[in-house]
């Protein structure tokens, strides 16, 4: 990594090229590749939903030296349990190479910047229980809910 200092910044629209290949990263770490990868129109659905203005969707990124180490992508959100919405903070996924440098705890803090700008009382996520390296993190800048996800596919 260079010597530039990282920056976190909303996604743009040039940003494509270079958020792909994270994006196929995340995918691929959660088991979506090959046989069980996204269809291309989930990809590109995702994609365009970062730039349109009626969706509540979006992305940040976190940059060094022109290079694109990583993404979050979040929603904000009503919910029947509080006045103020919520931002569920849907992805977060950082280059192999930039792991253990700040990149989640920098896509993080800046999620939690945007939530308390849109008024938002939490910002919550979810991850895998295989992901130990990850729930380090998570276990020193947030709490757990105690909540398990169930899920049914329709």
């Amino acid at each position: 990594m260079t010597s530039e200092a990282m920056i976190v910044r909303p996604i743009q629209p040039g940003d494509h090229a270079r958020w792909l290949p994270l994006w196929d990263g995340y995918n691929a770490f959660y088991g979506r590749a090959g046989d069980t990868a996204l269809a291309p129109e989930i990809t590109r659905t995702t994609w365009t939903r970062f730039f349109d203005p009626y969706e509540p969707v979006h992305a940040l990124v976190a940059e060094q030296g022109g290079r694109l180490l990583g993404f979050t992508h979040y929603l904000l959100h009503r919910s029947t349990t509080a006045i103020a919405p919520s931002v569920y903070l849907q992805d977060l996924f950082a280059a192999s190479d930039a792991r253990g440098k700040g990149v989640g705890r920098a896509l993080i803090e800046a999620v939690y910047d945007y939530a308390r700008t849109a008024g938002a009382s939490r910002v919550y996520w979810q991850t895998h229980e295989t992901n130990e390296t990850a729930m380090r993190l998570y276990d020193r800048i947030a709490e757990k809910s105690g909540f398990i996800v169930y899920r049914h596919m329709i």
